[in-house]
């Protein structure tokens, strides 16, 4: 991986590929030019080109900038106090759904077949993410606060429902807000994660500015 973001909210480069992903995740990228990447990155040839040389750097970049989400929270601390996973319990639904969001299978498709390097790397971050997410299910199993469910049930959840749901000829069909979804699977979540006496360890009054901000998110991508 070439492209570093050492302080990725000041730099260029990481401003105009935020420009492009939505538009890459949505139509894919293989049959992409360097115009049509410009236009969506709303700058001239002559200055996009002095930032990427070429396509396969633009996309190195996107997967990175997914590694570097993918990458924030490798380095939880564990705690005895159980609120703690209270709050990893609401660190990982946030970023369950701005990954079921962002990573498409269209980008996905796209990657493995025109650049299968990025794809092992990027396969690979979320592969890690996937086994990190397991063992702080098992963690909670088995201090008593986690319902005895089957982890990778779990995981699979987030992987198909949660894409289901949050889909926008979802949302018409049954005329609901992506707000509204994303609170009732949040409590439903909790509810079916949480054991019944441990559900007060879960300050709600934290997600309320976190389900509002993946609205926003949502809503300008639409």
């Amino acid at each position: 991986m070439k492209i570093i973001f050492e302080n990725e909210q000041d730099t260029t480069k990481y401003k105009l590929l935020k420009k492009l992903i939505s538009s890459v995740m949505v139509e894919g990228f293989q049959h992409l030019r360097m115009d049509d990447i410009a236009k969506y990155m709303a700058v001239s040839r002559a200055t996009m080109y002095k930032h990427f040389s070429s396509k396969e750097e633009v996309i190195e970049g996107v997967v990175q900038i997914f590694i570097d989400y993918l990458e924030k929270l490798e380095d939880r601390t564990k705690e005895d106090d159980e609120k703690w996973f209270g709050l990893w319990f609401q660190k990982l639904f946030e970023q369950s759904v701005t990954l079921v969001g962002k990573i498409s299978d269209v980008f996905l498709k796209d990657l493995q077949a025109m650049y299968p390097d990025l794809y092992d790397i990027l396969k690979g971050a979320l592969n890690k993410r996937e086994k990190m997410t397991s063992e702080f299910y098992q963690e909670g199993k088995n201090k008593g606060i986690f319902n005895p469910i089957n982890e990778k049930f779990i995981l699979l959840q987030d992987d198909i429902l949660l894409r289901e749901i949050i889909d926008v000829k979802y949302l018409l069909y049954n005329q609901m807000s992506i707000q509204q979804v994303l609170n009732d699977y949040y409590q439903f979540k909790k509810i079916q994660l949480f054991k019944a006496e441990k559900l007060s360890i879960v300050d709600d009054s934290n997600i309320e500015p976190i389900i509002d901000h993946l609205v926003e998110k949502f809503n300008r991508t639409l």
